[in-house]
């Protein structure tokens, strides 16, 4: 169905590129409110995204996955937004808010029951945290984190390795310190 609204698109149908719009404009937001932590940063980021993609949706091949492409896109204007380089892909430290946000709306899970969980992605380094994230709450395959990312897809499966070694110390250590 996507690549048929992006067929659409292409050659010029403006509904096509509204329904896709509408399909991608929510999302795009809490991922870039999570990113810059800032709802004006986060909706120019959001703007420009979509510029992006209506003026290079031609340069973009069907036969490529679409979502990858544009969290790309949206995250380097999420760190161009934020006065950093396109290649340094950071995410601010997470409140329990903003993780909420972040993860899909089906999410039946309470906060209370994954605190520890949330803690601890926060206190991972930023390059595990992302991959983490991408991984884990937002469900992409390592190839597109390593698309969206611009890395070796060996380097997104050293930094899921290294990020589940350091998020299960820290678990420990806070499930430690709360037991009584």
């Amino acid at each position: 169905m996507e690549r048929v609204l992006l067929e659409k698109i292409k050659k010029g149908d403006s509904e096509a590129f509204e329904e896709l719009y509408s399909n991608y404009a929510e999302y795009a937001l809490r991922v870039a409110l999570a990113v810059t932590r800032d709802k004006m940063s986060a909706t120019d980021a959001v703007q420009e995204t979509f510029i992006k993609v209506y003026k290079n949706i031609n340069r973009f091949s069907l036969d490529r996955p679409f979502r990858p492409w544009f969290y790309r896109i949206l995250i380097n204007e999420c760190n161009r937004v934020m006065g950093k380089t396109l290649n340094a892909v950071l995410v601010d430290d997470f409140t329990e808010k903003s993780i909420q946000s972040f993860m899909s709306e089906e999410d039946d899970y309470s906060f209370e029951e994954y605190e520890n969980l949330y803690d601890a992605i926060q206190k991972l380094e930023d390059a595990n945290r992302v991959s983490i994230i991408l991984k884990y709450l937002r469900g992409f395959k390592e190839t597109e984190i390593a698309e969206i990312l611009g890395v070796n897809v060996n380097t997104v499966k050293s930094r899921l390795f290294k990020g589940r070694q350091k998020l299960k110390n820290i678990i420990e250590k806070l499930e430690g310190g709360n037991r009584v």
